[in-house]
């Protein structure tokens, strides 16, 4: 009773803690690009350096996760889910706090070297988390509608951000930003348990235990142990959490349907990031947008997408299951990106952007795949594997759609088609949904490891 009465606290506490980070973050997206367009290519609607910086930008952080995401959740698994969320949660107040001060081109430079430091340890790392505390405490049967709730906090921290914004001065946005970010790190550390894992406690970072492990390959827990103990023991040390090779190909070869949910995971982030680099600096130049019009365009989308993951997905998830849900999602992300490119009039983003109250089901539905391959032991190292397929995304994204995107926008364009970029997302978001069909959820993998001991806890 008194577990269930933790779990049930912790988390309430998570989604407050989830609401308030994603608030302050999705809040200054529509302020961000005119804000990068004024720093660097004042009065103008089209910059190709700001589509190239900000492309360069998400490679780099794309690249610094693709190593940190999955040591994140492997931490997390010894250390615990509420020790490794403090580093992002902080950090994130850091860049914030500067264009909260000045937005000149000095202050946004160096905006944009902070942020893409700290974003190399926060992007992505926070969703990561709470998706492993999620699976710490919720039973397998209830894990896709509460993966679906959570991303419903998102999606409604993003709705009401972005209705912030919408009737916000620039400034008292980045202001009021950087208030709720820290707002967001002390109520965390205040109010947040600490995840219960099978009845075990986790390794406190600085404790001198040690963590034992069974025969069995089972987490165990921990215990302090005199240098004459005839027990097997290995001491777990900090940057020992970093998987090698030989352990995600291990996680990838664990089932058929993991190794298919990363594809899907590889090539719908791919689409997503390329479309969320190029979207505004293509509607900026094509219909002239701005901030408040970039707010508005937010705000449908965010609606529609909670009103999705917090009534509709609870009822289509038992109906539909997992799989088939995220082909559905998939199917109507490609219809999205597609109207987006031959967009002939300004509405036509905005009935675009209703189409999320359906493709909004692939992320949560696909992390939910992924987390029943695995047993309780390695839900951060799954998720931060996952993640970590995802910041290799985010890495090939601009390297690919920020030139084309550049290039289409310019005079230089080989023909006139401003949209052909997010013509070519859509291809691949459709890549990632001809291989969503083909997943065949296999039967949930509850009590054994999928890798060798020595290699996991190492």
């Amino acid at each position: 009773m008194e577990i269930i009465k933790i779990t049930t606290s912790g988390m309430s506490h998570l989604f407050m803690t989830i609401f308030l980070h994603h608030f302050s973050t999705f809040m200054v997206l529509p302020a961000i690009t005119d804000v990068t367009m004024s720093a660097i290519c004042p009065g103008e609607d089209e910059c190709s350096l700001a589509i190239y910086l900000t492309g360069f930008q998400q490679a780099i952080i794309g690249l610094g996760t693709l190593v940190t995401m999955p040591l994140m959740g492997n931490l997390s698994d010894k250390y615990g889910r509420k020790a490794l969320l403090t580093a992002p949660v902080t950090l994130t107040v850091i860049p914030l706090a500067i264009l909260a001060y000045s937005r000149t081109k000095s202050f946004f430079y160096a905006y944009y070297i902070l942020k893409t430091l700290t974003a190399m340890l926060c992007e992505g790392s926070v969703h990561c988390l709470a998706l492993a505390y999620v699976a710490d405490n919720v039973p397998e049967e209830r894990r896709a509608t509460v993966f679906g709730i959570l991303s419903g906090i998102g999606s409604c921290a993003f709705v009401c951000g972005n209705i912030s914004t919408r009737f916000l001065s620039t400034p008292s946005t980045f202001q009021v930003a950087t208030t709720v970010a820290i707002v967001a790190a002390i109520y965390m550390r205040i109010f947040l348990p600490e995840s219960m894992r099978d009845g075990d406690l986790y390794t406190p970072i600085l404790s001198e235990g040690k963590l034992e492990i069974n025969d069995s390959g089972e987490c165990c827990s921990t215990k302090k142990v005199s240098s004459s103990g005839q027990k097997s023991i290995k001491k777990v040390q900090l940057f020992e959490g970093l998987p090698s090779i030989e352990d995600t190909i291990s996680l990838l070869k664990t089932s058929t349907t993991f190794s298919q949910a990363a594809i899907v995971a590889f090539f719908s982030n791919l689409a997503d990031l390329g479309l969320h680099a190029s979207t505004m600096y293509y509607l900026k130049a094509k219909f002239h947008f701005n901030k408040d019009q970039f707010a508005d365009l937010m705000v449908i989308s965010g609606i529609a997408g909670t009103v999705s993951q917090l009534v509709m997905m609870p009822i289509l998830v038992p109906a539909l299951g997992e799989a088939r849900l995220l082909s559905i999602g998939l199917f109507f992300n490609c219809v999205h990106m597609f109207l987006y490119s031959v967009a002939w009039s300004s509405w036509v983003p905005y009935a675009s952007a209703v189409f999320s109250i359906l493709f909004v089901f692939s992320q949560p539905c696909m992390r939910t795949i992924v987390s029943k391959q695995v047993g309780s032991c390695e839900q951060g190292k799954a998720q931060g594997c996952i993640s970590g397929i995802c910041s290799f995304a985010s890495v090939v994204s601009p390297l690919v759609f920020s030139p084309l995107t550049a290039l289409f926008l310019s005079d230089r364009a080989p023909f006139n088609f401003p949209g052909f970029s997010i013509m070519c997302i859509g291809f691949a978001a459709m890549i990632a949904f001809l291989q969503s069909i083909m997943i065949r959820a296999a039967p949930p993998i509850s009590n054994r490891r999928v890798s060798n001991s020595n290699s996991v806890l190492a």
